[in-house]
């Protein structure tokens, strides 16, 4: 999932410009959510309803389903990361944002996520490992500042 188009705004993420990374990062997140088309689409708003109702189980099959017939859709993966870490199951958290990253190395939510997970799980120094990864990514994002000045604080 790596384009030209991709790398414009990876690059404009690191701009100065506050209205340019704002628009950089809606894009990305869009392209993301819609790898899979409409069907993908959906199947990710219906387990955002589900969890948004409170219905955590329904919520995790239709993931694990949607990442069982795609299993190269990442955002699958990160909103099922997301869906655990919620539920404070921050092993199974970790596991689906290395997922994520491994399907694309430059998915800022999924980097800023495996951070939050280690930080959980009290591995700080892998914790700073994956902020500061996060902030190659996105440069001004300051709550990955923040999370590795708290981490550096409990080391």
């Amino acid at each position: 999932m790596k384009s030209s188009k991709i790398d414009q705004l990876l690059q404009d993420l690191k701009k100065t410009d506050e209205v340019a990374r704002q628009r950089a990062t809606a894009k990305l997140w869009q392209l993301w959510f819609e790898q899979k088309g409409e069907i993908g689409w959906e199947l990710l708003r219906r387990s955002q309803s589900f969890l948004e109702a409170g219905n955590f189980q329904k919520a995790e099959e239709l993931l694990t389903e949607t990442i069982k017939n795609y299993p190269d859709f990442a955002e699958a993966w990160n909103r099922r990361a997301v869906l655990y870490f919620s539920l404070e199951k921050y092993e199974k958290a970790k596991e689906d944002c290395q997922q994520v990253i491994r399907l694309i190395p430059y998915h800022f939510g999924a980097l800023h996520g495996l951070g939050l997970c280690l930080l959980a799980l009290g591995q700080y120094r892998e914790a700073i490992a994956a902020f500061r990864k996060a902030l190659e990514v996105q440069p001004h994002a300051l709550i990955n500042q923040k999370l590795i000045l708290e981490c550096t604080a409990l080391l």
